[in-house]
């Protein structure tokens, strides 16, 4: 008996990646998902003031057999309110967050789908500090801030994952939606990770995948700022939500 067959939906937020934009959709473009997933491409441009939305669209047109939905924000709101958006039009069985840039390797979704596919997940992290993958070396202040922020975050949450920050996080579709969501920036992360925690009989998994991280001069965001609103939020969704 031949298996239904499920949906992939890669969320893609974007902000100022018309350099890399088109490298990322070529990159999921050619990737063989198992047990005969298809994809579907979801781009949300976050207001950019660079080419990105040329770039898509040229992509897109180039590209007519890749299933791409494009979405744009009149105003800037942040990477938290460009998932909102694509959360919302998703139309997959199965939703997970890829960033425009070049930091993680869509090749590497097999590996959080396996969780699922043996039906043994609900949900499930990619971390950047678990295997043996590579990893670019980078900021040693970074990957301090990660780890606290993942220690707190576990305290409150009682789960006991190594990178709470991390972009890929693979949910099905029903839970995540079912999920009122607030943050607009990369509070985010902290908000969906305490969200999530909280539904009964959730069963979260955390698989090693591999990291290429970007410099600050190569269009990295996140600063330290961000990190102070991400300690705000592990509190406030834990403690008073």
């Amino acid at each position: 008996m031949k298996r239904e067959s499920k949906k992939l939906s890669v969320l893609v937020p974007a902000y100022n990646e018309g350099k890399t934009i088109h490298i990322i959709l070529e990159k999921l473009s050619n990737v063989k998902l198992i047990e005969d997933f298809s994809m579907e491409i979801i781009v949300v441009n976050d207001c950019s003031k660079d080419d990105t939305e040329d770039a898509v669209h040229k992509f897109s047109s180039s590209h007519p057999d890749v299933e791409i939905a494009y979405y744009r924000h009149d105003v800037n709101k942040g990477k938290g309110a460009a998932l909102h958006t694509g959360i919302k039009n998703a139309t997959g069985d199965y939703i997970i967050v890829q960033d425009a840039d070049l930091e993680y390797d869509p090749n590497e979704f097999n590996i959080l789908l396996k969780p699922i596919t043996d039906g043994f997940a609900d949900v499930v992290y990619g971390s950047r500090f678990m295997g043996g993958n590579p990893h670019r070396i980078l900021f040693f202040w970074h990957s301090i801030g990660n780890k606290i922020l993942t220690f707190i975050s576990n305290a409150f949450t009682n789960l006991n994952l190594t990178d709470m920050e991390t972009c890929y996080k693979l949910w099905r579709s029903d839970i995540i939606k079912s999920i009122d969501l607030v943050e607009n920036r990369f509070g985010f992360e902290p908000e969906v990770t305490a969200k999530v925690a909280k539904i009964p009989k959730i069963r979260i998994y955390e698989v090693g995948i591999s990291y290429y991280g970007r410099t600050y001069a190569e269009g990295k965001k996140i600063n330290w700022k961000d990190g102070f609103r991400a300690v705000y939020c592990i509190i406030k969704y834990n403690l008073f939500k």
